[in-house]
């Protein structure tokens, strides 16, 4: 059985259009819940709700929640809060189930459902086909009894938790006083949390994308288009700016000079400076297959390894826990720290980043960019229906790529497993050529698939 509704990142798609309709996240919320009862022993089931600002999470959210307690399940409502904090809050209140209702970094016509297990990481494929399984049989034959359906209830402080969750994974005794940040978040979820933290620990906080409507999450702002932040950076003359994605699970950083620093290269200023205060375990980074071949060069360099996984961020965390990292993560900015969460989280990246900052004593200009990326180059393209990977002529050209490339460097065509997108990336110490065999690829779906470059 192939999976139909879930994706890399949970169920996704546009708001009130299959799959992203009250009926079927009622169904999901009946047959997941399903999944988890019992697994806590005598114990009232419990489920945790978050979401980010999107407008349809007024819709979904009351959807699933009627699903829960059709089949018997306590409800907690933490209305907007960052993925991370929902599995915090999961295993924080031994639920046995963790929903967030968000599309991360999409735009608010699309929103999505993320699930989380009793202990706070995302499903496995496995779990997902179960689930999957149920709604298709039918979840209506798990309903309670009058009698035992479940209650709701709002979490007034889940804010507050988080908060001090995030505070405690800052080095003891440090503080961020003497710093100015601009923190950018996306209009999302971390709108109120982020700001606060930083505020807290002592920064001049200088906070953008905090006035959601429904409608602005990730438009011009946030991890996704560090413009915003970078101009703010500038303008205030900020020691850096963190630009957080609408859930809060992806982080991007600028530093005093305007420089845009991605994953990579926080995964590797993190994982130098673990590794020289025996903090690193696993003896590397976990990472996928799109991170640039300069981290694994700069990790080697450090008798360190880089291991590839699929993209997806869970499926690096996977590969963490059967194999003992504590690091890991995409260039995208979804950073893994299995030592404080379960799952990506930009704010407590963030506070890593700020960790070696106070502990050098130097400008973040000086410290982040520790390896020098290959030439790099993603496209993507937009199709419909079909499947163009598989037309001759896309084939053909990436063929002929992969032959101009070999022994040079890197050519990877994958299809999103969150938007109908074609990503087409190539890696190589020539510049000209992997511009020229992604724009020969590009071209090739374009005309195939009949549409236009996404970005």
């Amino acid at each position: 059985m192939t999976r139909k509704l879930f994706g890399t990142d949970g169920i996704r798609g546009t708001a009130n259009t299959h799959p992203m309709t009250p009926e079927v996240a009622l169904k999901v919320a009946m047959a997941a819940g399903r999944q988890f009862i019992g697994q806590r022993g005598g114990h009232r089931p419990l489920a945790v709700i978050g979401k980010d600002t999107r407008l349809s999470g007024y819709m979904l959210d009351p959807a699933l929640t009627a699903g829960f307690i059709a089949i018997g399940m306590d409800v907690v409502l933490v209305g907007p809060m960052p993925t991370p904090a929902v599995a915090m809050l999961t295993r924080s209140f031994r639920a046995d189930l963790g929903v967030v209702i968000s599309a991360s970094h999409n735009p608010y016509e699309d929103n999505g459902i993320k699930l989380f297990g009793p202990d706070g990481f995302k499903l496995s494929d496995e779990v997902e086909l179960e689930i999957e399984r149920r709604i298709e049989i039918g979840p209506e034959m798990y309903l309670a009894d009058p009698a035992k359906l479940g209650r709701a209830r709002r979490l007034e402080d889940a804010g507050g938790r988080y908060i001090e969750f995030v505070k405690n994974t800052f080095p003891r005794g440090s503080r961020l006083d003497g710093l100015r940040i601009v923190v950018d978040c996306a209009q999302g979820a971390a709108y109120k949390v982020a700001p606060r933290v930083l505020f807290e620990l002592g920064a001049d906080v200088i906070p953008i994308g905090v006035e959601p409507n429904g409608f602005n999450i990730n438009d011009k702002c946030g991890a996704t288009a560090p413009q915003a932040m970078r101009d703010a950076v500038l303008q205030h003359g900020a020691d850096l700016g963190i630009a957080l994605d609408g859930d809060a699970d992806r982080l991007i950083v600028c530093d005093e000079k305007g420089q845009i620093i991605d994953g990579d290269q926080v995964m590797a200023l993190i994982a130098g400076f673990w590794h020289a205060n025996g903090l690193l375990k696993g003896g590397g980074v976990v990472a996928t297959v799109m991170s640039n071949l300069g981290l694994e060069r700069y990790l080697g360099g450090l008798g360190l390894a880089l291991v590839r996984t699929s993209v997806g961020d869970r499926y690096v965390v996977e590969r963490m826990r059967a194999e003992g990292y504590n690091l890991g993560g995409e260039q995208s900015g979804h950073i893994v720290m299995s030592d404080y969460a379960t799952t990506g989280d930009g704010l407590i990246a963030a506070l890593q980043v700020l960790a070696v900052l106070v502990e050098t004593a130097r400008p973040l200009s000086e410290v982040a960019r520790v390896f020098t990326p290959l030439p790099q180059v993603l496209k993507n393209v937009r199709y419909g229906k079909g499947t163009p990977l598989e037309e001759k002529p896309v084939r053909d050209a990436i063929a002929e790529g992969e032959a101009q490339l070999a022994g040079q460097g890197r050519l990877l065509i994958r299809k999103s497993g969150t938007e109908s997108v074609i990503r087409v990336m190539a890696e190589g110490e020539d510049a000209a050529l992997i511009n020229r065999i992604v724009d020969d690829i590009v071209a090739a779906v374009r005309e195939t698939a009949g549409q236009k470059i996404a970005g």
